[in-house]
């Protein structure tokens, strides 16, 4: 088994931070998810506010240590966003 794929901090106030999460399971190691600029491409369980918002309150697939190659596999897709014209 790898240890780069998981990471918790437990003493964070908000940890878990997601309502429902597993604190045995729940990976903090992409606290902010690197592909919320994805938008709807990003393969989460999301929902848009009726302000246009994203919210990913009620998704856990970047705390499931299972879906760590599965986001590195999506950042080729977050660099080509971040390219220069």
């Amino acid at each position: 088994m790898s240890h780069y794929d998981f990471f918790q901090h437990k003493q964070c106030e908000y940890f878990p931070c997601h309502a429902g999460a597993d604190p045995e399971t729940f990976s903090c190691l992409f606290c902010y998810c690197p592909l919320y600029c994805l938008g709807d491409k990003c393969g989460g369980n999301f929902r848009y506010t009726e302000t246009g918002i994203k919210d990913c309150s009620g998704c856990l697939r970047p705390h499931k240590r299972e879906n760590y190659d599965k986001i590195c596999a999506q950042m080729a897709q977050v660099l080509e966003l971040a390219k220069k014209p």
